[in-house]
């Protein structure tokens, strides 16, 4: 057998590149890691960017500074991660408004391409619940009541999740002049909702968990596959029969598109490793929250799947942000 000198070469690049991704995933860190959440605090993406950053402090023995960067629906902070040196020390914090912006926003200030989806920490999906008065219970009651009545949906702001699947549900397929009306967050559309301001509010589940378990909004429909185990009497939208929307909303880790890829899986299993050990479930429980602990090319593929579904949306409906 003859072996070529060019072989010898190759075969000795290939270990010498393994060995150093070896050593850089057993490294990493070594220094301070930059959580930029592209929200205000308190919010979802700012709660498990603390969360799991206090979490991967312990493991690491290392700071984790949690800056949130808020703006332009989330543009401002993935714009910042994007420019940022791919060396791992400067990570994403977003939701799923990054995969929805890419098409809202004429110039959102960054693409998927820039960007390796280091791991998905939770997910929620959207709700529709109603005012305390209204009289309809479910989603069709909603339908019909809408061609005789003024009836509008309040959610947390244009281009979310829940405004979009609003978009899905009403004028897509029910073809019902249901009107959209944005608000500043979920909590302020909710409210409002249950003063009888606006009949119906559609916000990503944790918003309204409280508030539902509490009697103060009335459940109408959730964009769930199945129903929830935690609420067993609300339908699904495909059991109300308005087709098989699946809508939700996740808190994700981002880094820059060449931040080397041991880096990448070693972020990955400690984040999943930290979501798996059940530490954060009274967290996860107690906010309507699903914990997921997803390897780096599901993630990965997720995004891209979610940027080309809520773009087809966005089109359909004309929406577009400046």
């Amino acid at each position: 057998m003859t072996v070529t000198f060019k072989r010898v070469l190759f075969c000795a690049a290939s270990l010498a590149l393994s060995a150093v991704g070896l050593r850089a995933q057993e490294a990493y860190p070594q220094k301070n890691v930059r959580f930029i959440v592209a929200f205000a605090p308190a919010g979802p993406a700012d709660v498990f960017a603390r969360l799991i950053g206090q979490a991967l402090q312990e493991k690491w023995g290392k700071t984790v500074i949690v800056e949130n960067r808020a703006g332009a629906g989330g543009n401002l902070g993935a714009a910042t991660a994007a420019r940022a040196e791919p060396d791992g020390y400067t990570v994403l914090v977003s939701t799923s408004a990054f995969a929805v912006n890419l098409t809202l926003y004429d110039k959102p200030g960054y693409a998927l391409q820039d960007f390796q989806v280091a791991a998905i920490a939770s997910t929620a999906p959207n709700i529709l619940v109603g005012a305390p008065n209204l009289e309809a219970n479910t989603l069709r009651g909603v339908i019909d009541a809408s061609k005789t009545k003024n009836f509008s949906f309040g959610s947390a702001g244009v281009g979310t999740t829940p405004h979009l699947t609003g978009e899905i549900i009403f004028r897509m397929l029910a073809k019902a002049d249901v009107r959209h009306v944005p608000f500043t967050g979920a909590s302020q559309a909710v409210t409002a909702t249950m003063a009888g301001q606006v009949p119906l509010a559609l916000v990503v589940l944790p918003g309204a968990y409280e508030q539902v378990k509490a009697g103060l909004v009335k459940p109408i429909a959730i964009a769930t596959a199945k129903r929830l185990a935690d609420m067993p009497d609300v339908p699904t939208v495909n059991e109300a029969g308005f087709g098989d929307v699946v809508t939700e909303n996740v808190v994700a880790f981002f880094m820059p598109a060449k931040t080397p890829k041991a880096v990448v899986e070693k972020f990955n299993a400690d984040v999943t490793a930290i979501i798996g050990s059940g530490a954060l479930d009274k967290a996860y429980a107690a906010s309507g929250n699903t914990p997921l602990t997803w390897d780096q090319p599901r993630a990965q593929n997720y995004f891209a799947e979610e940027a080309r579904k809520w773009g087809a949306v966005i089109r359909a409906a004309g929406l577009k942000v400046e």
